[in-house]
């Protein structure tokens, strides 16, 4: 059986850790960055940590959506 108070709490913890995934990703870009003169182009890695923030963000806000979905 398919509780909407566990299901809207479980899916809030599942999108706090995809935010704080996110941030961990775009803090290592950001590190990363720094490593590197202004002038230089980022390195590829950089790029990839701010992909994989983004899109780690676009999953959690799928999640907000399931909650909202479920609390309506």
């Amino acid at each position: 059986m398919n509780n909407p108070t566990t299901a809207n709490g479980t899916s809030s913890a599942l999108r706090a850790i995809l935010l704080k995934l996110a941030k961990q990703q775009d803090d290592r870009a950001a590190q990363e960055a720094a490593t590197v003169p202004y002038w230089t182009p980022c390195p590829p890695s950089v790029l990839g940590h701010r992909a994989a923030a983004e899109a780690l963000r676009a999953q959690a806000d799928e999640y907000l959506t399931a909650v909202i979905g479920v609390a309506s």
